[in-house]
């Protein structure tokens, strides 16, 4: 399959497909006697994988230790602990989501007007007391 095939099937561009290719996520592909990429039927599966592991919050690098682990046909058995480090770090993503949304939801009902000289009386945003001497606050 040429570049514009594979790219289009995968639902990516073909900048893509070099960047994965310097990157080690793929193989280099076959030239024509012109210079066109030809890829196996499988990329386009492969680069599937890439994405939706990319989805679930994978680095590339990490995607690429797991292809390489996969390509030698050696078991992972830390599959499972990088699934639960991933979990691990969106629940701290999480958890840091939701105290940004608990202090906006502060700001929006306490009617800030203001990041420096806000007004009213129990601002939320503790712009001014930001890198502070805690003791002196």
């Amino acid at each position: 399959m040429r570049s514009g095939e594979v790219a289009e099937q995968a639902g990516v561009n073909i900048q893509t497909l070099r960047y994965y290719e310097r990157r080690g996520l793929l193989a280099d592909p076959v030239r024509t006697n012109g210079g066109h990429r030809l890829y196996p039927p499988d990329t386009v599966a492969l680069l599937t994988v890439i994405k939706a592991a990319q989805r679930l919050g994978f680095t590339l690098d990490e995607v690429a230790d797991l292809l390489d682990a996969g390509s030698r046909r050696h078991p992972t058995p830390d599959l499972r602990q990088r699934a639960l480090d991933k979990i691990a770090e969106v629940d701290a993503k999480i958890a840091d989501l939701a105290a940004i949304r608990a202090t906006l939801t502060e700001v929006v009902d306490a009617r800030c007007d203001s990041l420096t000289n806000c007004s009213c009386a129990d601002c939320p945003f503790p712009f001014m007391t930001i890198g502070r001497d805690p003791q002196t606050r």
